[in-house]
C-alpha cells in the first residue's frame, strides 16, 4: 500500500512540474506559436492564452500540493510551547 501512494505521489509531481511548465508556455508565446496538438493553437493568431496559462498552473500546483502531502512523514506535528 505504501509503495502505490508513493508511486502516485511521485506522477501528481511529475505532471505538477509539467503543468507548470505549460502555463510558462502558454503566458510567454502566442497562440500562433503554439504547437498544433495543444489546445488554444490558432494559426495567424496574436494573442496569449492567459485564461489556459492560470487554469494549467493552479491544476499544477494542486498536483504539487497534493505530492507534497502524500510525501509527509505521516506523524502529527510536535505541539508548540
Amino acid at each position: 500500500m505504501k509503495s502505490n501512494s508513493r508511486a502516485l505521489a511521485a506522477l501528481a509531481a511529475i505532471v505538477g512540474v509539467l503543468l507548470v511548465i505549460l502555463a510558462v508556455v502558454y503566458w510567454v508565446r502566442t497562440a500562433d506559436a503554439l504547437p498544433g496538438w495543444l489546445p488554444g493553437h490558432d494559426q495567424g493568431s496574436t494573442h496569449h492564452h492567459v485564461k489556459h496559462g492560470i487554469a494549467a498552473f493552479f491544476v499544477g500546483a494542486a498536483c504539487l500540493v497534493y505530492a507534497w502531502f502524500q510525501t509527509g512523514s505521516g506523524r502529527p506535528g510536535r505541539p508548540t510551547g
